[in-house]
């Protein structure tokens, strides 16, 4: 039985991945948050995942220290302070594709850190679930500013896959981006649903490099969306 702690596991994709990997008989799975950190730190694991980086990006621009802490330094403390035989890191896209950004910098400073023996770092792209709170397709949904190009992809895959995927797929290492097999624009998405809102922003591309086969189409977001919006 393997001993898993899910850091960050009351949060959008720790608690989606601490639920998926509770299913498996096979696994003893702690959540960590806030509240229990220092307990748990005390103890040993076989995997460590680190899902609780800020993935709040507009913030991290107004704040770059506290974003620093809440990536680097919050990374740094898990890697040197936990006792673990291999870590996790919950990741972002933009550690590769906006190095010229205070987020995508610190998340990829962050990876850097992870970047050694068997570890396995997760890239995510936008995701969509019913507990998402915040993000362009959020903003869409609730006609405000945009606050990126129209134009811009992403690979969209639901929260539901990504935390399956990756609870399944631990013993892989090196870096791995998760998502849709393809992308679909901001702009597509607010004519689909038929709404008028405002983009204002840099172009951001977030589309998923060596997709594999079983990752879903983009345009699954589009029923999804269908549905929730039917639904306000």
């Amino acid at each position: 039985m393997k001993r898993i702690a899910v850091i960050g596991a009351g949060g959008y994709v720790g608690s989606a991945l601490f639920e998926k990997l509770q299913k498996d008989k096979k696994n003893n799975v702690t959540g960590v948050t806030r509240s229990n950190y220092s307990y748990w730190q005390k103890r040993k694991f076989d995997i460590v995942i680190n899902a609780a980086m800020s993935s709040a990006r507009l913030w991290a621009e107004e704040h770059p220290d506290r974003d620093f802490i809440e990536s680097v330094k919050k990374t740094a403390d898990i890697i040197y302070n936990w006792k673990y035989k291999k870590m996790v890191q919950i990741s972002t896209i933009s550690a590769r594709s906006e190095l010229d950004r205070v987020y995508g910098r610190h998340k990829a400073a962050a990876e850097n850190l992870c970047s050694f023996g068997d570890n396995l770092i997760i890239r995510l792209t936008a995701t969509y679930g019913d507990t998402l709170q915040k993000g362009a397709v959020v903003d869409i949904l609730n006609g405000k500013k945009v606050w990126v190009d129209a134009k811009s992809r992403y690979s969209f895959a639901s929260l539901d896959f990504v935390s399956g995927w990756v609870a399944m797929h631990l013993e892989l290492k090196g870096t791995i981006e998760v998502g849709a097999r393809n992308s679909l624009s901001l702009a597509r998405i607010a004519r689909h649903l038929g709404l008028m809102v405002p983009f204002q922003g840099k172009l951001d591309h977030q589309e998923v490099q060596n997709p594999l086969p079983e990752f879903p189409e983009a345009k699954e977001i589009l029923k999804y969306l269908k549905k929730r919006i039917n639904n306000i």
